[in-house]
């Protein structure tokens, strides 16, 4: 009898604490709706300013990049997983040559300034564990600024 108060209490928890989790996706989700532009970028070791003036775009789950004369670059799909320190983002591509690929990254959102550091610049590299993008480590690391909400 005891067990099965433990596991009808555990099942309990259990789906209140994914009930949590859910509502904490969808509301990080919901904070990054709008534009961003990069204001700066590190690969392999150097500023990339390249990169600077791209907009990427959240709208519900989807995502898009445009260089900074408006050209459209990339565009698919993204998930966060705010639970993991530092929190993950994917962002799965849905035309091009990466369709079907997917940058797996850690962000991190302080007010209006993101910062995403994803292994775009070596897809066999797995997710970063830190905020950096050293030489020869295969990760991009922007920072973004909202333009809009």
């Amino acid at each position: 009898m005891r067990r099965l108060i433990w596991l009808f209490c555990w099942l309990i928890l259990g789906t209140g604490l994914a009930d949590a989790f859910a509502q904490s996706a969808a509301d990080a989700q919901k904070n990054l709706q709008g534009a961003w532009a990069a204001t700066g970028a590190l690969q392999d070791g150097k500023a990339d300013p390249g990169v600077v003036g791209h907009r990427l775009d959240f709208s519900g789950n989807r995502f898009q990049i445009h260089s900074r004369d408006g050209k459209a670059l990339y565009a698919g799909t993204f998930r966060l997983d705010p639970g993991t320190s530092p929190a993950a983002i994917d962002f799965e591509h849905a035309d091009g040559t990466l369709k079907g690929k997917t940058w797996k990254g850690i962000y991190t959102l302080d007010g209006d300034t993101l910062t995403i550091c994803d292994n775009a610049a070596n897809l066999d590299k797995g997710r970063p564990t830190a905020f950096g993008a050293k030489s020869g480590s295969g990760y991009v690391l922007i920072s973004f600024e909202r333009t809009t909400r």
